[in-house]
């Protein structure tokens, strides 16, 4: 899954940002079982960059919201 910017957030339609916001949730849910299981994760600063995206999908979803 590729990790948006702001710039291409806003680009997206309000479809398309919920579809994302739920693959990157799922995503992020199946590297917090691999941490959890013990294992180490591929990418430690997948994580990281996962949450400031979805974070970053939420804020554009909430502007277009109060518009």
């Amino acid at each position: 899954m590729a990790i948006f910017r702001a710039q291409e957030v806003r680009q997206l339609t309000d479809t398309e940002l919920q579809e994302q916001a739920s693959k990157l949730r799922l995503e992020l849910i199946q590297e917090y079982g691999k941490v959890s299981a013990g294992g180490a994760p591929e990418n430690p600063g997948r994580i990281r960059e996962l949450k400031r995206t979805i974070a970053r999908i939420m804020t554009e979803e909430t502007h277009r919201r109060n518009t």
